[in-house]
């Protein structure tokens, strides 16, 4: 009988650049991590919640790469799941 060992993913770093409104020159504002708690906090609500891309205006790839990343957090511990 075969043991099969599971994949471990590639811990991805994407930098995330968000273009400001009116003008052409974009604005990094850092690699995707879930270390990254000061860049993880722009992408949560007040209540805790992930916001959506049509509010975040990320990429699809960036939205699923910081709701892994925000995920993580949570379970590490490094932020709450919901805020009281």
């Amino acid at each position: 009988m075969r043991k099969y060992s599971k994949k471990v993913k590639a811990q991805v770093t994407i930098p995330i650049i968000l273009h400001k409104t009116g003008s052409g020159v974009p604005f990094a504002m850092g690699t995707v991590d879930y270390k990254n708690i000061a860049l993880l906090r722009k992408f949560i609500s007040v209540e805790g919640k992930i916001l959506p891309r049509r509010v975040t205006g990320l990429t699809a790839k960036e939205q699923r790469n910081i709701a892994t990343a925000i995920k993580t957090a949570r379970v590490v511990g490094l932020l709450p799941f919901i805020n009281q």
